[in-house]
Formats: C-alpha cells, structure tokens, sequence
C-alpha cells in the first residue's frame, strides 16, 4: 500500500507558522497535484513526505506505516521511506554517464549488477532514452535531462513518486508531452505520485484530484471537474481564472 496521509501536520520555524494543522489522505495509485501560489506551503508538504523536512505536530503516513511523528520522537529517514524524487533542478551529477545516474539509487541498495543492468535499461527505454546510457549530462537537452532524473526516480520502483515542479525549467511545447509522458508512466507503474506546480493547466490535465493550498491551509481538495464547478470559496475562484 502506498497511500499518503497527513493528520494534525503542522510546520513552523521558530515565530513563523508555514502548516496550519492540515490533514488530507492521497490514495494508493492517486495522482495529486499541490497548487498554490509561492509560499503557500505545497513543497513544504511535499519535503514533510520526503523526509527532508520535519513537521512540528501531527502524524505523517505512507501506507500504514507512520513516518514521523514529534510526539512519538519517531523520524523515518529518506533513505527507508522507498520514495523517488525529481525535482525542477534535474540533480543529475555531471560526472556520472546516463547509465550511472538512473543506476544510483539500486547502487545504493545494494542489488545485483545483473538487475542493475536490467532495470536501468527497462526503465531508459520507458522514458524514450533508450542507447543513450553511456551518454553525459551535457550532451543532453533539457528535456532528456529531466527524462534521466524521472527514470532515476523511477528505477527503484518507489511506493510514491515526488515532483516538485519538474517542468518549469523547459518550453512550452515541451511541456506539453512532458505531461502526457508522465501521466502515461505513472499509470504503466499504477504508481502513487504527489506533483507540486503553481501551473494550472499542469494541475488541471494531469491529475486524479488537486489540493488548493493558500497561506498554509489546504482550502479545497477534489476532482478537476468539481473545482471547475464548485470552487470552494473566493480565493479557489480567483486562483483558478
């Protein structure tokens, strides 16, 4: 099981509140999007399910295992929460052939080579980078950097997969299929995912439900469609026309 669930999560370095006790489950193999303006606490969220942040308060969930919760003293790791990341920066090393980068994470684990091999190459040809695995970093577009950061997210098999505003660094029209690519894989693998953007219309074509978060309060979580229909107040109205 890979649901996603926030009870009570509340955020605060020292005097400033960025979470205000905010709860939501995301379903096993749901896609959601967090969408908001700057600074409304959506990639706070997405750090808190990371591990790369700790809430204050309140009780954070991936399937049934608690990952963190202040009143228990209890702190899952990065490393032991099997998440796959890719973020709008690509953070893939320079130094590391394509084979390299998308391996890392089973490198780290420990398998074997003869796996490694087998699941790098499967997972490059899914991304469209299949034979370019001896390639480097700067020989690629942008676009096929951020293919080789989804496919090293991706290679590991997490139970959720974390974007943070993966596309905002290429063009329009590449964003376009960016999207559809990633919907499309996110769907082959039946895969949890949770997508930060401040982009409606990545919000709006991608995902199973989205969460509107304004000033660290989440204001409305539900379907594209009943958003549309039924915003949940003069601010989901305004932000999304």
């Amino acid at each position: 099981m890979s649901a996603v669930e926030f009870k009570k999560v509340s955020k605060s370095y020292e005097s400033a509140r960025i979470l205000n006790d905010i709860s939501f489950r995301i379903n096993d193999g749901e896609f959601v999007s967090f969408l908001g303006p700057s600074g409304c606490g959506k990639t706070t969220s997405l750090r808190m399910v990371a591990g790369l942040e700790k809430n204050t308060t309140g009780e954070i969930y991936i399937g049934d295992e608690l990952i963190s919760d202040p009143a228990k003293n209890l702190f899952v790791p990065t490393k032991d929460r099997r998440l796959g990341m890719v973020f709008q920066s690509y953070a893939i090393w320079p130094h590391m052939n394509i084979f390299e980068n998308v391996a890392f994470p089973l490198r780290m684990a420990k398998a074997p080579m003869d796996e490694i091999s087998k699941k790098v190459e499967e997972v490059l040809k899914l991304v469209e980078l299949g034979g370019l695995s001896s390639r480097m970093p700067n020989t690629l577009s942008g676009g096929q950097q951020q293919r080789v950061a989804l496919a090293r997210g991706l290679v590991a098999r997490p139970r959720v997969l974390l974007l943070d505003e993966p596309l905002s660094n290429l063009d329009a029209k590449l964003r376009e299929k960016m999207r559809k690519d990633i919907r499309e894989i996110q769907q082959h693998f039946k895969m949890t995912c949770i997508y930060v953007t401040h982009d409606q219309v990545e919000a709006f074509s991608m995902s199973d439900r989205i969460m509107i978060m304004e000033k660290g309060n989440v204001l409305q979580f539900a379907t594209p469609a009943e958003i549309r229909a039924n915003p949940a107040g003069d601010f989901v109205r305004d932000f999304i026309n």
